[in-house]
């Protein structure tokens, strides 16, 4: 295979490319992207490099690129794109007269060596930069004069060598010089890579889960029966939801559940009378997954909820599992689409030893055609009643090419429509489902509880990772109790939403968690009396008891008001001393949130059962200060904490304690003293 020469300004390893460019990188709106490239050269001649984005319309924006690994060429800018739309990425790698001038003048000319000359290669290089033409750029007239009176003073044989040198070196000349107009030989481009920019909500939301059937549930202690909730008593808790901050409600599956092998209370094999089944096992006479249970209501009564949500400013996700109830119609009208057995039987679901006989899972290689355009439609049908995000339950047990083609289709048709992936699987498959389309993924978050699985998992999504993979953090869901809350108390789940809401930009909690819900199944990870096999009716006036209610409100305000925790990519670990004290800090500069710097760090105690003190080290460069301070105990920066209001000033290093019942956390603004 023949390939391109590799240029007389090589570019190598740009990021964030995906797979050589097989699929597009990812971005949304506003979002900060570190582009990264190596580039060098022959001999000793500095180059530079330009991080380019060009937009759908042709448009390019560019920023000048640092070398961040001296002796490694390891280049990086900063650029956000400023809409929506199929985006190319480039970086050109270029030879940089200016700085190859400014350092061997710089030798030279203190030196007494070859002063006149290098003095005169000086002026003509800046004669050059004076007069230069940009495609796409207009040099102010007042930079040109600038440039013209370095020239003049350069040749001023009356001024003494070295300041003729320094007007050459100002901050202000370097700066025009080296970033804002240089002069650039030998551009050499890499190539274009793809690069598909979504609308926020992609990177930013707070999401929401409950179960329809239980928000108005209600049981007759005279008949012993329940009475299922519907939308239109669902709809009822949305402003309640909405006050706590959440901007999308995520409904599990509100189709019809079968009743064949349908599963009781606790996951049991035999189902009471009365008892509702799992709505996972999805389809009965009554229709299947286009289809709403008759207990929840009509399409008429999911478009009010729908338009309600809207109303106090949610949006509505939906929970698809692509999988069915023995009643299901496909069953009866498609049984090619399933798996038969060796005894004439179809194959229920299995994942040994856990054994799920109420679900038969789809067989993709059984007409896959017809499969792909009957799940192309039912998406389709949910998409018109107003649904903008859909919970995929286990994407990873589908064909790979399948979710690759669907999510290309719907994103042609639909771009604003978001798809979060319920993978909680192996890496490779976790991170596949990621670069073929699906915008958000559960993480292992929930199974992260100590310092150093915390620091490095943070670490990890929030690197090059995070150019593909939005890490959704939800510290339980209707599957997951891990033992951290079952043994941490109501401190483990005030713990647990800190760290969400400031670690990533996207985080979920399951309904029932402002009540500090914990009490495990014997022998399993969830809850007791799970809500998949039952009704639950909550006692919701009790909620705010726990503090949770409140500290979910804060947390979502202090969000929307901080950009920096808008933002994926801009995380930073600090160093602490204990073992139990976790510190991180997310940074937006200036340039790119109007003007105005955004800080934010979190500092909080993951010990749920004592107080912890202990001294934090802050790296000062990436909280956008000065790493020039005289000693460790000057004060730096003021630290308002704002979760309490409280205000301190803080230096290189500060003393924190922490009380995990009535403090469990700092989340500090950054203010420079």
């Amino acid at each position: 295979m023949q390939h391109a020469l590799i240029g007389r300004i090589p570019v190598l390893d740009v990021s964030p490319v995906i797979s050589e460019g097989r699929w597009e990188a990812k971005a949304v709106v506003d979002e900060v992207i570190p582009i990264e490239a190596t580039v060098f050269r022959e001999g000793h001649d500095a180059v530079g490099a330009t991080a380019v984005l060009i937009a759908p319309n042709g448009k390019e924006l560019t920023t000048r690129m640092v070398d961040i690994a001296p002796g490694l060429d390891r280049f990086q800018g900063f650029l956000a794109p400023t809409s929506e739309g199929s985006w190319g990425l480039r970086v050109e790698g270029w030879s940089d007269p200016y700085a190859t001038w400014d350092h061997d003048a710089s030798i030279k000319v203190p030196a007494g060596i070859d002063v006149d000359l290098m003095l005169e290669e000086g002026a003509r290089l800046f004669e050059r930069a004076a007069t230069q033409k940009i495609p796409g750029v207009r040099i102010p007239a007042a930079v040109r004069k600038q440039l013209k009176d370095v020239v003049a003073v350069l040749r001023d044989s009356a001024i003494d060598p070295n300041e003729r040198l320094a007007a050459a070196k100002t901050p202000e000349i370097s700066r025009i010089l080296r970033y804002e107009y240089p002069v650039r030989d030998f551009v050499t481009p890499s190539a274009t890579y793809p690069l598909f920019v979504s609308r926020k909500q992609a990177l930013f939301s707070s999401w929401y889960e409950f179960f329809p059937r239980s928000e108005g549930a209600a049981f007759d202690s005279t008949t012993g029966k329940w009475t299922s909730g519907t939308l239109r008593t669902a709809t009822e808790r949305l402003p309640q939801i909405a006050e706590m901050g959440f901007d999308t409600i995520y409904l599990t599956p509100i189709h019809p559940i079968g009743t064949t092998n349908r599963k009781g209370r606790n996951n049991t094999l035999d189902a009471l009378p009365g008892d509702p089944g799992s709505p996972y096992g999805i389809g009965s006479p009554d229709g299947g997954h286009d289809s709403i249970h008759p207990d929840l209501g009509t399409f008429e009564d999911f478009d009010a909820f729908v338009t309600a949500a809207g109303e106090v400013g949610m949006e509505v996700a939906l929970d698809i599992a692509l999988q069915c109830s023995p009643d299901h119609p496909w069953v009866a009208t498609h049984p090619e689409w399933f798996t038969t057995r060796a005894d004439g039987t179809i194959a229920y679901a299995e994942n040994p030893p856990k054994k799920y006989q109420d679900i038969y899972p789809l067989n993709f290689d059984n007409d896959p055609e017809g499969i792909y355009q009957e799940i192309l439609r039912v998406f389709k049908v949910w998409i018109s009643h107003g649904v903008k995000a859909f919970r995929v339950d286990n994407p990873h047990t589908k064909n790979l090419d399948f979710w690759e083609r669907l999510l290309r289709e719907v994103r042609a048709s639909n771009p604003e429509i978001i798809f979060l992936s319920e993978a909680f699987t192996k890496p490779a498959m976790m991170h596949t489902l990621a670069k073929i389309g699906f915008h958000q993924s559960y993480t292992y978050y929930t199974w992260r509880n100590t310092k150093n699985e915390l620091e490095t998992y943070l670490r990890e999504v929030s690197g090059p990772a995070g150019s593909y993979m939005r890490p959704n953090f939800w510290p339980t869901t209707h599957d997951i109790l891990p033992p951290y809350l079952q043994h941490g108390g109501i401190p483990a789940f005030a713990v647990r939403a800190v760290i969400a809401a400031t670690a990533s930009p996207l985080w979920g909690i399951y309904s029932g968690y402002e009540l500090a819900e914990r009490v495990p199944r014997p022998g399993a990870e969830e809850l007791i009396d799970n809500e998949k096999y039952q009704y639950q009716s909550r006692d919701w006036s009790k909620a705010p008891e726990t503090g949770l209610p409140q500290l979910l409100s804060l947390l979502n305000s202090i969000r929307k008001e901080h950009p920096a925790l808008q933002q994926l990519r801009n995380l930073t670990v600090h160093h602490t001393g204990d073992d139990s004290i976790l510190a991180f800090s997310s940074r937006l500069p200036a340039q790119f949130n109007n003007g105005v710097e955004d800080t934010i760090i979190t500092v909080v105690n993951l010990d749920p059962h004592n107080t912890r003190e202990t001294t934090v080290w802050f790296d000062l460069k990436a909280l956008g200060l000065s790493e020039d301070v005289p000693h460790a105990e000057q004060p730096v920066f003021e630290a308002h904490d704002l979760l309490t209001g409280e205000t301190y000033e803080w230096a290189r290093q500060a003393f924190v304690r922490l009380d995990p019942i009535f403090n469990c956390a700092h989340i500090i603004q950054v203010r420079p003293l």
